[in-house]
């Protein structure tokens, strides 16, 4: 494969480079610009499988690389890197994006490859920038990318029922896409979710959004029925807190 690194700071540059080439089979050429318009230039010219895409540079923001290609152009796997910001990474991980953290390691370099040569075949890329564009515009996230099989299905928050916990996979009941199951586990979603007051997690094997609340049943130890007629059993110690919720929601 072909690689396009693209990050303003030479050492950052440098370091992926020399990982790529000790750690990665996969990647047999590589490119490396210092700024967005040469990066653009050189994944023209070179039409790479992937690029490692710094977020935070100069004169234009990683995020910003959707404006320099029509969408049917992006036909390469894009893997950002970042030096801090939580919120950057909450974004990233919303949406279902790939991203590295700097200072980067072998190990996570190596696994970024590995993921992107196994799906380099799917044509998601463009869809997952500009849903990830509108997290980094607004704190108030809107959608949340779920990895399914044939890609990345986004849906919106509001279309959310509830989500239940099936070992390391989730099981989530929507709106208007039916139930789909999620290779991620529900804590996963849960610190996503964390500062959306919507959703509730009365059981550690459920969260729920509140709004489809359909009916609270006090036998059998107190349970609720959402929308879709799903069940959702409340533990013992969560009780007391749910009504207090609910009494204020």
């Amino acid at each position: 494969m072909t690689a396009v690194i693209i990050d303003d700071e030479a050492k950052a540059r440098l370091l992926l480079k020399t990982i790529l080439e000790d750690y990665c089979e996969e990647i047999d050429t590589i490119y490396d610009a210092d700024g967005l318009k040469a990066g653009v230039k050189l994944i023209r010219e070179h039409l790479p499988d992937v690029v490692f895409l710094d977020v935070e540079m100069p004169e234009h923001m990683g995020t910003q690389i959707n404006d320099f290609f029509a969408e049917d152009e992006i036909n390469f796997k894009i893997v950002f890197t970042t030096a801090h910001s939580e919120y950057a990474v909450k974004a990233f991980e919303l949406n279902a994006i790939d991203y590295l953290l700097k200072p980067m390691r072998p190990k996570q370099v190596r696994e970024a490859v590995s993921k992107v040569y196994a799906e380099r075949q799917q044509k998601t890329v463009s869809k997952q920038l500009v849903e990830l564009r509108d997290s980094f515009n607004t704190l108030n996230f809107k959608k949340i990318g779920l990895p399914v099989s044939d890609g990345i299905l986004f849906v919106e928050l509001e279309d959310i029922i509830c989500m239940e916990a099936d070992g390391m996979y989730t099981k989530f009941y929507t709106k208007n896409s039916g139930s789909k199951m999620v290779s991620k586990p529900l804590k996963h979603f849960m610190e996503l979710l964390e500062e959306n007051k919507e959703f509730y997690r009365p059981h550690r094997s459920y969260c729920i959004n509140m709004r489809y609340i359909k009916q609270y049943v006090k036998k059998d130890g107190g349970y609720l029925v959402m929308d879709n007629d799903v069940m959702v059993s409340i533990s013992r110690e969560k009780r007391e807190e749910f009504l207090h919720l609910m009494s204020s929601f």
